[in-house]
């Protein structure tokens, strides 16, 4: 979708896979048996689409669920990390109760672009004395380069564009 949220922008729509249940279900179960043996206690899904598929693999995992999102969108006390994306700046915020020390923690979200979302959601995860096991995105555009932010981490991409 070119020109969206912005001009120069080219969005990349996965709606088209979320409407096909076949899609969907092959998805779901890929990432399931791809986490499945690393003991995830939490699932942190990135606003709002990693919430999609944060929540299916939460339940199929038997993790809890954790939603990052921007401020003011969750009700009780929360860290707040400022952060960069390719077309300005933003905020996310996390319960300061989300997330126990020392519990291993799989961050989800639909796309890694600059990656920026994603390093700040790795930096709230921390804050909260959580261990990163892997970050997981439906779609890489590997030409922004955001998997150098990354680097140290379990990174896998199911879809990658130059």
């Amino acid at each position: 979708m070119p020109d969206f949220p912005k001009p120069g922008i080219l969005f990349y729509d996965i709606t088209t896979l979320l409407k096909d249940p076949a899609a969907f279900r092959n998805l779901t179960d890929e990432l399931t048996a791809r986490y499945q043996a690393h003991r995830i206690d939490k699932v942190v899904g990135i606003e709002s689409r990693g919430f999609i598929f944060g929540g299916v693999l939460a339940g199929r995992l038997g993790a809890g669920f954790v939603p990052v999102r921007k401020p003011g969108k969750l009700p009780a006390d929360c860290f707040e990390v400022k952060y960069s994306l390719e077309y300005g700046s933003n905020t996310l915020a996390i319960h300061r109760d989300a997330i126990g020390a020392g519990e291993r923690v799989l961050i989800v979200d639909d796309l890694l672009a600059t990656g920026g979302t994603a390093e700040a959601t790795v930096s709230l995860v921390r804050q909260l004395g959580g261990e990163v096991v892997a970050l997981d995105f439906l779609v890489e555009l590997k030409s922004l380069k955001g998997r150098d932010k990354l680097a140290g981490y379990t990174v896998h991409s199911t879809i990658l564009y130059s």
